[in-house]
């Protein structure tokens, strides 16, 4: 154990901020056990082809096209592009291009979108330090993030945030995004407190972006820099807010969970000892995590012999916070990243096409008449009884046949979940057919092999340069 000074140590130890800032400051690659080191290198490899494929999307293009004018070249990759810019700007677009089309990782019981938070983060500090990075201490880095930001959100109880019109991972992303850099940049737990306190008072996201703004697509990018900066500013010697998840007036839990009780115990509730980056999911559809279940039951209903024309209307009951996050009645015209959050089209498409991936949200599929008809017979239901922790991605969806007939299906949560999880061996499969889609086969064998063989990698700038040669487009539309 690091024995550090006082000048070294949070201004309370034994509080949840000084332990969770001397946890992070100590964590060394083997406390961490195998099987969560192996879960941890397969998210990052989900997260990497998340980032390659939304590189390239429309709306990537105009974020790179604005953010590079204001931040210029700098000297950080920028993920699929061959360009650089400066460490901030770097982490806010690749974050912004692993949310880039609603096919990266989400935690199930504090919702989250860990990659798009600390592999950014990861990236722009490395490219800072001046020194050779080793995988080990790059994916116990990473780890720290996955851990710190599921348990902040976890305090706030997680989908209340959504629920209340937060975007969840935005606000408690900051944290994770800030553990990782300070991890890197080897803080102690003093320094560790300051970077946790500058990152909540960066904390935000507003959930109404999810109807029609790009902006969405950028929140965790935001929280990235956001933490980039914050463990920055602490490294310098910048000071942040003490005890920043104990302050009663204006402290972060006490001011995002003003009426719902939030538990500042939670963050660090056998810490070190259960890994909360194991309930991550990682999703096998190109949309909201919320609207998995519903598109699980569709794809049923689908593979029992009911399609489009059969249908006289489809109820889906779902949890709270799922109907806050994804339901309102759609209009003409939807933009992409309002398909890819609604329930009803995501239904949709799943019964119509059987299956909900990018030919799913092309500007053409979207408009098709074929799916709005079915659509207005779709209505999406707040079920109190799945709104429990445990069962907050269960659906149930009816389906009532113009024969008079009626098909009845519940799911207790979507694949990719904690009910029905991706295995390691699924997670490479998914990143293999979408290197394919964007024809970078050979070279994706290469950065699997060293993502996979991180642990034993003994500078990852050879990886980091496999990430920055650009990619094709994906054929999307805006």
């Amino acid at each position: 154990m690091t024995t550090y000074s006082p000048a070294e140590q949070p201004t309370d130890a034994a509080g949840v901020t000084g332990r969770l800032a001397t946890w992070v400051a100590g964590l060394q690659h083997d406390d961490v056990p195998q099987p969560v080191r192996e879960r941890a290198r397969h998210l990052v490899l989900d997260g990497l082809i998340c980032a390659l494929v939304g590189a390239r999307l429309p709306w990537s293009e105009r974020a790179v096209d604005a953010v590079v004018a204001l931040e210029g070249k700098g000297d950080v990759p920028v993920i699929g592009w061959g360009l650089t810019t400066s460490g901030p700007a770097a982490c806010l677009l690749n974050g912004t291009f692993i949310q880039g089309f609603e096919l990266d990782d989400y935690h199930v019981r504090a919702p989250l979108h860990s990659n798009s938070l600390v592999v950014p983060s990861a990236l722009s500090t490395i490219s800072a330090l001046g020194r050779t990075v080793s995988g080990k201490e790059t994916l116990t880095a990473l780890i720290a993030g996955y851990e710190v930001g599921p348990r902040v959100g976890l305090a706030l109880h997680g989908a209340e945030m959504l629920s209340r019109g937060w975007h969840s991972g935005a606000v408690f992303g900051t944290h994770a995004s800030a553990a990782t850099s300070a991890r890197l940049r080897r803080l102690d737990p003093a320094r560790i407190e300051d970077a946790l306190g500058l990152a909540g008072t960066q904390s935000a996201g507003l959930m109404a972006a999810q109807y029609e703004a790009m902006s969405k697509r950028m929140h965790h990018g935001f929280s990235s820099r956001n933490g980039l900066y914050a463990a920055a500013l602490a490294e310098a010697g910048y000071t942040g807010i003490k005890r920043v998840y104990e302050r009663e007036y204006g402290g972060f839990l006490a001011t995002f969970g003003e009426g719902h009780d939030p538990r500042a115990d939670l963050i660090v509730d056998a810490l070190g000892g259960e890994w909360a980056l194991l309930d991550t999911g990682v999703k096998a559809y190109a949309a909201m995590a919320a609207t998995h279940a519903p598109i699980d039951c569709a794809l049923e209903a689908r593979s029992r012999g009911v399609v489009g024309d059969d249908v006289e209307s489809i109820s889906v009951e779902v949890s709270h916070a799922a109907y806050h996050h994804g339901w309102w009645r759609p209009e003409r015209p939807l933009e992409t990243i309002g398909a890819q959050m609604n329930i009803g089209y995501a239904v949709c498409v799943a019964l119509l096409d059987g299956q909900v991936l990018a030919e799913q949200f092309t500007h053409d599929r979207v408009g098709a008449d074929d799916v709005w008809s079915l659509l207005d017979r779709v209505d999406v239901h707040h079920c109190p009884a799945f709104d429990g922790p445990e069962d907050r991605f269960r659906t149930r969806m009816v389906i009532a046949l113009r024969s008079g007939e009626s098909v009845e299906i519940e799911v207790a949560g979507p694949l990719g979940g904690p009910t029905r999880p991706l295995s390691n061996a699924d997670v490479v499969a998914k990143a293999r057919r979408l290197a394919a889609s964007i024809d970078i086969v050979e070279r994706w064998a290469r950065i699997e092999d060293l993502v996979l063989g991180l642990d034993s990698l003994s500078d990852v700038s050879v990886l980091i340069a496999e990430l920055t040669a650009p990619v094709p487009a994906l054929p999307i539309a805006l």
